[in-house]
């Protein structure tokens, strides 16, 4: 009898310590590892395209969560640029370009960079060749559609007089779709990512040309980019650290699986955001080979290119601060980290 009742004794000692185990680490517990995630917000620079993939991917498969963050993906909104809503303590994380930290110093409100999205600058200028240009010597009194920013006469009036142009173009503020004014042949030629906007326009059949600004004598630079504040910084080194520990997995995933991370940006967006989705994945397959050089880490940013092209843009006068005077002198150390990416 009493070895009977030993024996009950360490059955229910054994069904009590399994019970325990699975309430501490089954729902209950999952429950209050939710609980503990840190609200972190992620502000957009345009609507979700294959520059964000990353972030996508990380927080589809709950990469964020792991590191203790519950990512919000805040949509693109007219008029909130992410340099105002990340200085303001509106968000935490943005996207963001050399130009607009360079112009965001500068006028007072200071973001930093801290991790480029893609490895080198894949921008340029595409033209419809039914306009009879050829080489960017042809832009000349051809038809820009403009952005209205002050770097853009620079960086055209470059590419155009490398390649034996006087660089005497017309110009236009676009009111609508860059790609449709192209289409309706309301302008002649834009400033394009090669990655998107090249991609559409061959996949719809469109008869263009391409110059890449870097083979125009333009300096390397980075666009897109992540970028935080300064206070940022000082006050959450360590949710940084966590945030780009996942970002940089989501990252490394699309450049090794692109078409399945073309499935993860469509299924995590707005059902109608992406109507072509071969065009994603087309979009996604060139992006995922150029958001790193092999054999570097992703991310990485070097100081050469946080030198010379925010040079370029001093030189050119299209830098102004609070006084709406130019800048002729910025800090560029203070641009951009790498401190986040370990």
């Amino acid at each position: 009898m009493k070895k009977v009742q030993l024996l009950l004794i360490i059955f229910l000692g054994i069904i009590f310590v399994i019970g325990i185990y699975f309430v501490r680490n089954k729902p209950l517990g999952q429950k209050a590892k939710s609980e503990r995630l840190t609200p972190f917000t992620v502000v957009l620079d345009w609507t979700p395209n294959t520059n964000h993939t990353g972030m996508y991917v990380a927080l589809a498969k709950d990469w964020y969560k792991d590191e203790g963050l519950d990512v919000k993906i805040l949509p693109y909104a007219t008029g909130a640029s992410a340099e105002v809503l990340l200085t303001s303590g509106k968000a935490d994380v943005g996207v963001g370009s050399t130009e607009s930290v360079v112009a965001s110093v500068a006028s007072g409100n200071p973001v930093v960079s801290i991790a480029a999205i893609v490895q080198h600058n894949t921008s340029g200028f595409m033209a419809r060749t039914d306009s009879g240009i050829k080489t960017p010597k042809d832009l000349d009194n051809k038809l820009y559609g403009g952005f209205g920013t002050p770097i853009e006469s620079a960086i055209l009036q470059k590419i155009i007089t490398t390649a034996g142009g006087t660089g005497a173009y017309k110009t236009v503020n676009i009111d609508v779709a860059a790609m449709q004014a192209l289409i309706s042949k309301q302008i002649d030629f834009f400033w394009v990512f090669e990655g998107w906007e090249v991609v559409q326009a061959r996949k719809l059949g469109l008869d263009v040309v391409y110059f890449p600004s870097l083979k125009y004598g333009i300096p390397d630079y980075y666009t897109p980019v992540l970028i935080a504040s300064p206070t940022e910084i000082k006050q959450k080194p360590e949710l940084l650290t966590k945030f780009m520990r996942a970002t940089k997995k989501g990252y490394q995933y699309a450049i090794e699986h692109p078409k399945e991370a073309a499935s993860i940006l469509i299924a995590q967006t707005p059902k109608d955001t992406f109507p072509d989705k071969d065009f994603v994945v087309a979009s996604q397959e060139f992006l995922s080979a150029h958001y790193v050089d092999k054999g570097r880490t992703w991310g990485l940013q070097e100081q050469k290119a946080w030198y010379d092209y925010p040079q370029f843009m001093l030189d050119a006068g299209a830098v102004v601060g609070k006084d709406s005077k130019p800048v002729k002198k910025l800090d560029f150390a203070s641009l951009y980290t790498n401190e986040f990416l370990k």
